[in-house]
């Protein structure tokens, strides 16, 4: 058994686990942190932010230079050429770069990496299963950051050769002829617009009479109908009732999500992506004594600890959006309070972001849910078709919609699809964590031109005085 103690050992290297082991660090604590990878980062710097991101852009860059959009600005190429294999090590190299970032920060803050796969043996205690770090240790608090992993449905094997998660997704090595996606959310949307660029013909298919689930409806509409003139097909109101592999493809069996007569569809390759799931399995937290919720996921308090004294989690397996920053805050809040000192994430707060082209990021409320709240509210919008910038750039498809509470003008939530919509929302997100209004935005100075002077106008639409409309 090894006999050195921790402070707090962290389960899981993702962006929650690996932040909040810095951050406790950084507040004195001698930290251990389990991961069953052999590289550091989790789910979102190996297989999922970082690589998709990656691809997004490339393929990006190639479809542009593929649709005359180069030529457009008067530089003339050749027909471009895909070389698929330097474009997946294109992807591998960034991917090694950040995960061995996060090697030597840990390195810096002194934080002990063990590698296998944990298990709670009881408050103060944890055993590594496997691994080259197969162990028992003990510390004074524990912290579960464990993430997440892809959901299927029934009669649907990932196999990730021709039934894959964004795992295999990403990992293709050949140009499907033919992609079917299940599921029409942000991961779904995102892979499926990387191999529709690079050529693949790609078909959604969405359970629900809408895309991207959860976000505002009026942003949705316009994304689905500028990724069909981008060349992506969709079929709402569907069921995938199974899906068998093969060495040659994929068939799937198909039906109206009200019932009705069963289609079979064909293709090369089928992505999954119908949500993810806690990824708590094997870790003995009934044993252990640590409560969790119906729908699978850990139940905490205000200060981030479970059931069981001195047994904490953050991120995917506790309440509030799968997100990799919302992970962070959770890991940093958590820690702090460990520490004594103040720490609270306001998930009303936590943007939303679909790295497609144009990108859209959403903030706090959408239409749908302030009109089930019964909120009064007043909206602006302002397209990107009117800002200098976009204009100049070309890149004019999208608006910028913000939703202010009618009798104070706070402002509740902010929605965008536009290029950068990911880099624009965050002046947002700074306004609405500090309780600003429409007005407040509306008045503060955006420099000329930018396209966040678009969130500006949006903010005088609000009282009806936008300018530039």
């Amino acid at each position: 058994m090894a006999t050195e103690k921790f402070d707090l050992v962290v389960i899981g290297a993702g962006p929650g686990g690996y932040v909040a082991s810095i951050r406790a660090s950084q507040l004195g604590m001698k930290v251990a942190c389990v991961d069953r990878r052999s590289t550091l980062g989790g789910t979102c710097l190996n297989v999922g932010c970082i690589p998709s991101k990656a691809l997004l852009n490339a393929s990006e860059q190639f479809a542009k230079t593929k649709d005359g959009t180069l030529a457009d600005l008067g530089i003339s190429v050749g027909t471009p050429k895909l070389d698929l294999g330097r474009m997946q090590a294109f992807k591998d190299d960034i991917v090694s770069s950040l995960t061995g970032g996060v090697d030597y920060l840990f390195k810096k803050n002194k934080i002990t990496r063990l590698e296998g796969t944990a298990r709670i043996d009881k408050a103060g205690a944890i055993s590594l299963v496997d691994g080259p770090d197969k162990d028992s240790y003990q510390c004074d608090r524990i912290l579960i950051a464990t993430g997440s992993y892809a959901s299927s449905l029934p009669n649907v094997e990932i196999d990730e050769k021709r039934i894959v998660s964004s795992t295999g997704a990403l990992a293709m090595a050949k140009l499907p002829r033919k992609l079917v996606v299940i599921g029409a959310g942000y991961i779904g949307l995102e892979l499926g617009t990387v191999w529709a660029r690079l050529g693949a013909e790609v078909e959604v298919i969405e359970f629900l009479p809408r895309i991207l689930p959860g976000m505002d409806e009026e942003v949705a509409k316009k994304f689905m109908a500028i990724a069909k003139r981008q060349g992506l097909k969709f079929r709402l109101k569907t069921a995938v009732k199974s899906a068998r592999a093969d060495k040659t493809g994929v068939s799937l069996k198909v039906a109206p999500a009200v019932g009705g007569d069963v289609e079979q569809i064909d293709a090369d390759v089928a992505l999954v992506s119908v949500g993810r799931h806690p990824a708590i399995d094997g870790l003995g937290l009934e044993e252990a004594g640590v409560a969790v919720s119906d729908s699978g996921r850990i139940k905490v308090d205000a200060r981030f600890e479970t059931s069981v004294e001195d047994i904490f989690a953050i991120g995917d397996v506790i309440d509030g959006p799968m997100l990799a920053h919302k992970a962070e805050e959770d890991g940093v809040a958590a820690v702090e309070l460990m520490a004594g000192l103040a720490g609270h994430v306001d998930y009303d707060a936590v943007p939303g972001i679909v790295y497609t082209a144009p990108e859209v990021a959403t903030l706090g409320k959408s239409e749908e849910n302030l009109k089930a709240e019964g909120r009064r509210y007043a909206k602006g919008i302002f397209p990107f078709q009117a800002n200098s910038r976009a204009k100049s750039i070309g890149q004019i498809d999208g608006f910028v919609k913000i939703l202010a509470c009618a009798k104070t003008d706070r402002v509740l939530g902010v929605h965008i699809i536009g290029h950068e919509a990911g880099t624009v929302i965050h002046e947002c997100a700074t306004a609405m964590a500090f309780g600003a209004s429409a007005e407040d935005i509306a008045r503060t100075c955006h420099g000329h031109p930018t396209l966040n002077e678009a969130v500006k106008e949006a903010s005088l639409a609000v009282d009806g005085r936008a300018i530039h409309i």
